[in-house]
């Protein structure tokens, strides 16, 4: 089956970063060029660019723009600036593994190259992030073959967030494996949580899936309950910004609770994620630490009317951790993962630990 990508998100574009502005959809599609790190910082921070693939790839690109821009002409000079490099385009996302895992990929190639030119190094650079988006790409399409064995037509899923073309270089983890099962021809139909605070689901998944032809009900959060009561659901596939070496994982805040929900109703839940958002080093998802972000994401109305008093006290995680417990299976490039999932996880993927 030739499988194609279907949104371009981020790419090397004369010099710069260019990508899709994911705070305008769905009204409008917007590309926007990123010329410095700064930029890069603020799109991921601003969640312009999001999902923690496609934050991986865009703190790559970071780096080798902000590599190309240095003033570095000396090997000392070089080491200092992927230095500082990796460290400044971390601490936009620190939940996402994704991002520290490219960065230091990128910071690994200035340190094995520092004894040759500027120019060099930059090759290098560039050649890695080239390889880092084609594996993405490749890893998509494997999960999505994976994943869709557990599909049958007719179908109802549920999914969260969005992770989809726009969280990756254009296929998709969750979303992924929806593709797949309508490219084999399976009707399928998808709800979409609207994903509060800021609306991921109604705003991205709602608008990629129908741009994809896959026919999708947008439902309030709050909603996902009773169409599990009511037997509407099949099946829940959601994607995942870091997992602990015991299966536990972090995703969009209402994760976990679906996961639960899940659970009562006998419903089994996936999570779908490649194996550079494995973190082996941390034993549970106690470990994993959580951003939490701008009270007024939830105080204002997409940042411009408000919906709640002002000066109330705000929670707002962006992300909670669902435990391994309440996980049918964890869909991989390598395969479906099922419980054990300590020891399952470490049999599949303890060789790649040193990639981290």
């Amino acid at each position: 089956m030739r499988q194609k990508t279907f949104i371009n998100p981020i790419a090397w574009k004369g010099g710069k970063i260019r990508i899709i502005d994911q705070t305008r959809l769905p009204i409008e599609l917007k590309y926007e060029d990123c010329a410095t790190v700064s930029a890069v910082w603020q799109a991921i921070k601003k969640l312009k660019v999001r999902g923690a693939p496609l934050i991986g790839i865009a703190g790559a690109l970071g780096f080798l723009l902000g590599f190309q821009q240095s003033k570095a002409r000396t090997e000392a000079q070089f080491l200092r600036v992927a230095k500082k490099l990796r460290y400044r385009l971390v601490s936009c996302r620190p939940t996402a593994v994704n991002l520290s895992w490219a960065l230091s990929l990128m910071h690994g190639i200035v340190e094995t190259n520092r004894r040759r030119p500027k120019s060099a190094i930059l090759a290098a650079l560039k050649k890695e992030v080239d390889r880092i988006i084609h594996e993405d790409i490749q890893m998509c399409f494997q999960m999505s073959a994976h994943g869709s064995k557990l599909i049958k037509s007719k179908d109802s899923l549920l999914t969260v967030c969005n992770a989809g073309g726009l969280a990756t270089s254009g296929y998709g983890t969750a979303l992924g494996v929806f593709y797949r099962a309508k490219e084999e021809g399976k009707k399928i139909k998808v709800f979409a949580c609207e994903t509060r605070p800021l609306l991921q689901g109604a705003r991205l998944t709602a608008w990629e899936l129908k741009y994809n032809g896959v026919a999708v009900t947008l439902i309030c959060d709050n909603m996902a309950a009773d169409l599990m009561r009511r037997g509407e659901i099949d099946a829940v596939f959601v994607g995942a910004d870091r997992i602990a070496a015991n299966g536990d994982f972090a995703n969009k805040i209402g994760t976990y609770s679906l996961a639960v929900l899940a659970r009562y109703h006998r419903i089994p839940f996936y999570c779908v994620a490649p194996f550079s958002t494995f973190d082996l080093k941390l034993a549970s998802g106690l470990c994993i630490p959580i951003e939490e972000r701008d009270k007024k994401e939830v105080t204002t109305l997409y940042f411009k009317k408000p919906i709640a008093p002002e000066g109330v006290d705000v929670f707002n995680p962006a992300f909670d951790v669902t435990p391994a417990k309440l996980v049918t299976g964890i869909i991989t490039e390598k395969g479906i993962i099922r419980p054990p999932f300590k020891k399952n996880i470490g049999a599949l993927y303890g060789p790649s630990i040193k990639r981290r």
